[in-house]
This record gives structure tokens, sequence and C-alpha cells, in this order.
């Protein structure tokens, strides 16, 4: 990582290193950039895609904060990236994933930070639908420095039993602003656990679970918009309370996120109000034997939810793909795939194929 511009706090970072390497390299300095929660997970797969972070709703997605990349194309050309240099292929990297080309450097703009408050406050499983609807509820007018992840139906912490967890993070060290921000998510229920205090942003990311071998995990993601909402976080809670449920995480985006106009960059989906994700795991043999009924919970979510992210995504169907990117935002990718990937070099991946 290299600091190219200190009073514009532009870094460069390659694509191959890590969240957590970054993280610790920006501290120093006082900058962060808002990325994933994991300090394992590469920049570049994770920006290429998205990238919700534990400062989301203030800063937006990893992705909204690249100024400029170096790209190498199916052809061999290194290419400059930028709203200036190419930028059609600018706009594809965002969000297109691995399709157009090979990102080796990024340009982020970073924002300075102080500590920030982060941690958990946990309710018991029998107020997980109360919780969830007054935690969607109060997110919406919360201020943006607070993100935050609500998950439940932990398979190794209980199943259905296991509480539900509102994992979250505030953007500041002000310990009176902090309060007021987060004292309404206590107030949902009866608190069981809350471990929430000051700590360096760069602990905020955890380390990442390796599955040991022969255990396989299945995710799947949707957006939820506003209106479905209720409908949505009440399946979730049905599905959450009965045995054999996904591990299901819920996060919350909005802010500045949805402030990015529908067609700057090609992460398409940026009116929901939240993303979940379902996670299945275990030998082969029991994943496979979970199909039909995570299947039927999907089929029951199917009218209330739109699209997918494909940072928690397991498979890459052509249902997937399409689920990923609407037509339009397809048809502008395929033609870009086209310009810079001809012959679909770049496949192995959420494949847009050239139009």
């Amino acid at each position: 990582m290299e600091l190219i511009d200190k009073d514009r706090h532009l870094v460069r970072i390659g694509g191959g290193a890590t969240w957590g390497q970054v993280a610790a390299a920006l501290a120093p300095h006082g900058l962060a950039i808002s990325s994933g929660d994991t300090k394992s997970v590469g920049v570049g797969g994770l920006t290429l895609t998205g990238g919700i972070g534990w400062k989301v709703r203030k800063y937006g997605l990893a992705l909204d904060n690249v100024v400029a990349a170096e790209v190498v194309t199916a052809g061999g050309e290194v290419l400059h990236a930028s709203a200036q240099d190419n930028p059609e292929l600018f706009w594809a990297i965002r969000g297109g994933g691995g399709n157009v080309g090979i990102v080796t450097a990024f340009e982020f703009a970073a924002h300075p930070t102080t500590d920030v408050f982060y941690g958990k406050i946990a309710f018991p499983a029998s107020e997980a639908a109360a919780v969830l609807q007054g935690w969607a509820d109060y997110l919406r007018t919360a201020p943006e420095e607070l993100t935050s992840i609500a998950s439940f139906a932990n398979p190794f912490a209980g199943g259905p039993e296991a509480p539900v967890e509102i994992h979250l993070a505030f953007d500041g060290d002000d310990t009176e602003l902090a309060t007021k921000a987060i004292d309404p998510i206590r107030r949902l229920g009866t608190v069981i656990d809350d471990d929430v205090a000051l700590k360096p942003y760069a602990d905020t990311l955890v380390d990442g679970v390796t599955p040991p071998p022969g255990i396989r995990l299945v995710t799947r993601s949707a957006f939820v918009d506003r209106e479905s909402v209720p409908e949505v976080l009440q399946i979730l809670a049905e599905v959450g309370a009965s045995e054999g449920s996904p591990f299901i995480a819920v996060r919350s985006v909005g802010g500045a996120v949805a402030r990015v106009p529908d067609d700057a960059t090609a992460y398409a989906h940026r009116r929901a109000e939240l993303m979940f994700v379902t996670t299945t795991a275990g030998p082969a043999p029991v994943v496979e034997a979970a199909g039909p009924a995570l299947a039927a919970i999907w089929a029951r979510l199917a009218p209330h939810v739109n699209g997918a992210y494909a940072n928690f995504l397991a498979s890459a169907t052509e249902e997937d793909v399409a689920a990923i990117y609407p037509a339009q935002t397809y048809e502008r990718l395929a033609a870009v795939k086209r310009q810079y990937d001809p012959g679909n070099l770049f496949a192995l991946n959420h494949n847009v194929r050239p139009q």
C-alpha cells in the first residue's frame, strides 16, 4: 500500500492485498476504508463486486471509494481506468467482478478515522421477530455513523435457540453520541449480552474461517427493498425458529449506498434497505439432504426479495448472474466485455458473455 496524496487521502493498493493488511497499514495515518468485515479477504475480489463494510452507511461500498485502477485486459494491455480515462471500463470494474480484466492496483479515497464503538448486543431467540422488525425500523432513521448486522439461528450456538445478535459499529469515539445512537437498539428487547466497546477500526475486522476438510458451505443472498422488509423479516424469524434452519445474517445498507445513482456503477442494487444471507454448512451428504428444505425457504421468500450479492453466493448459474446483474446492467457490461475481452478469457466468475 502507498499513500500517494496525503492531503486528499488517496492510497494505492495492490489487488492481491488483504483488507486486514490495508487496515493495519492505514491506521498509523489515521485513515480507513470501509471494506468488508474479514481480515483475510482480498482487496480485489471484494471491491470488484461491492464491499459492504462497517462504515457502509456513511461512506458507501468499498467500490464507491475507488477513484482509479490499473487494469490488464485480455489482450495484455495495461490501462488506467478512471472517470476521465477509459470511463466505461472504470464503470464496469466497479461491480462487474472480474469480467473485463485483471485489476492489479486500485486507487482509493480513504477517510480520516478515530477509534470506533464496536461489538454485539444479544437478545433471546424468543424475541427474534420483534427485535428484527424494531432493528430495521430504527436503522431507517439512525445516524449514518451506525452500521449493523443482525444474525440468528447460529447452528453452533443452539440453532433455533441461539440468541439474536445485533452486531454494530458506530463511526466515532464520542461516547455521548455513540450512546445516543446505540441505546435504541438496547431497548428493542431483553438484553442478555452487550460487549460494545471503543476499539481501533482495524480491530473490527475478524479472522476468516476456513471450513475443515470435507465441510461444505452453501451461501445464498438477496436484497430487500423497503416495502418488503416486514414480510421478509417475519419469514426469516419463522425460519430461524425451526429445526434445521440455515444460519441467517441480515445487513443494513441504505445511507451513502443509496445516494449513488443507479447507473453510476455496475453494482445495481442501490435502493435496497437490507441484504441477507443464508448459510448451510456440513459434510456434503448433510448439505445435499438440506437442499429441498432450503429451496422451500427461498421459494417462500421469492415474491418479496430481489437480486443477489455476488460476494455471498456459492453458485454461478445463469440465474445467479441474472440476479446480480439486472437486464440493463448486464447489457452494458456485455458491451464493455465485447470491447475488452471479446473472447471471454475471463470466464471463471459470475460470467457476463460478450455481446
